[in-house]
């Protein structure tokens, strides 16, 4: 009797462990003071001092930030859309094609992802001149089209859930479509568009694969920049930015609790 109640917190200690294991021993190593990350030479800040003097790792943040900030804006509004389209409008002629077409994404390799808009992007150079080369326009397409299924997914499933009942009042009552789409529809799917948009940044911040085929000179995306440096062996250096990033989601995340128990009082 006494082994059973053992075993649930063993499990999740075993869990727990396997999970942030990796994490906690990056941060301990990213106050390492040796350039030997396997090799404890006491405790020291400097490569979080090299890291804000590295102008590669910076000049990469920034672009990611800018990457992912326009895709994940662009896949929310196309995503949304498809949404509506494939909630809201019932049955129509294409509708079976359309739904697989915006899904595709979500079982697609990346692998093949990739290299389908490499090919897609070198056939409209060659026949429109455009876009000319790969840069910062192809990084945002290609992000753009893989996250607009995540988005697509996270909003119909709200919308397909969501009382109609106050939609179908206000156009009683003679408010136009549009009007109760921008009134009353939007703000009752605020928090999926809401999530909807962080899934479609965070898949961009986190984004090699397919980054790796569109990207050209003088466009390293953070990630890129981070395997590029890896293969030549660990920095401190990655530490330390691996650090900042978790810090930053542990801050998002508390804030986002403190919100949510704050309207839940409310």
């Amino acid at each position: 009797m006494t082994r059973r109640p053992l075993l649930l917190p063993t499990l999740l200690a075993l869990g727990y462990t396997f999970l942030y294991l990796p994490i906690v021993v990056l941060v301990i190593y990213s106050f390492n003071a040796s350039r030997l990350v396997t090799v404890w030479g006491g405790i020291s800040t400097k490569w979080y001092v090299e890291l804000a003097h590295d102008q590669r790792f910076l000049d990469a943040g920034w672009l990611s930030l800018r990457v992912a900030v326009t895709s994940a804006s662009a896949a929310l509004v196309i995503g949304t859309l498809a949404a509506v389209a494939l909630v809201r409008f019932g049955r129509f002629r294409g509708r079976a094609l359309f739904s697989a077409l915006v899904a595709a994404p979500l079982v697609m390799p990346e692998v093949i992802m990739g290299l389908a808009l490499l090919l897609t992007f070198v056939a409209l150079e060659q026949t429109f001149g455009w876009p000319a080369g790969r840069g910062f326009l192809t990084v945002v397409i290609a992000h753009t089209t893989l996250a607009t299924a995540y988005v697509t997914v996270v909003v119909r499933s709200r919308l397909a859930q969501m009382d109609r009942s106050l939609e179908e009042a206000a156009l009683d009552l003679g408010a136009r479509p549009l009007k109760v789409f921008a009134v009353i529809t939007l703000p009752l799917i605020a928090p999926a568009l809401a999530g909807g948009w962080l899934l479609a940044f965070t898949l961009s911040i986190d984004d090699v694969v397919v980054s790796q085929f569109v990207t050209g000179p003088g466009t390293t995306t953070l990630p890129i920049a981070v395997f590029s440096s890896v293969r030549l062996g660990v920095s401190p250096e990655i530490n330390a930015l691996g650090t900042l990033i978790v810090a930053a989601v542990a801050v998002i995340i508390l804030a986002a609790t403190r919100l949510l128990a704050r309207k839940k009082e409310s």
